[in-house]
């Protein structure tokens, strides 16, 4: 068992579901990172963000990140899941844990996976105001 597991789900995104189905054999360590919806940006009240998705891409996208970067660090699983659709203020966009026998390695692991989504992953991003919608460039 190679111990990465990847979901992209249209609805809800339970964080603690997906680290519940990790291995935590020869752990000694959990780095996690929960990005949500932020109910403002640049004082400006957001209603919501539209993710679009190459979908047959996105999963095998996250797979290849999750395998390169556990090879990378060595740690021992990774888990990421993604939102694809609407995703509203305060809710849950992106969930990434990664365990290994020691804390470093995994927060690297963690850091290294969430900025390679951000440049690799066939996603698109728009964030919807009170003022309007734009899309956005990057992930960030």
């Amino acid at each position: 068992m190679n111990n990465i597991i990847i979901e992209v789900s249209e609805s809800e995104l339970d964080a603690e579901l997906l680290k519940s189905k990790l291995n935590f054999e020869g752990c000694g360590a959990i780095v996690s990172f929960v990005g949500i919806t932020r109910d403002l940006e640049d004082g400006e009240r957001v209603l919501q963000l539209e993710f679009d998705a190459w979908i047959e891409q996105l999963s095998p996208t996250l797979n290849r990140i999750a395998e390169a970067t556990k090879e990378e660090f060595g740690v021992n699983g990774i888990a990421i899941s993604h939102r694809v659709g609407v995703v509203g203020p305060q809710e849950n966009i992106v969930a990434i844990h990664v365990c290994s026998a020691h804390r470093k390695e995994a927060f690297l692991a963690c850091s290294k996976i969430i900025d390679e989504l951000k440049i690799q992953a066939p996603l698109w991003k728009k964030e919807v105001t009170e003022s309007g919608s734009k899309w956005k460039s990057g992930l960030g």
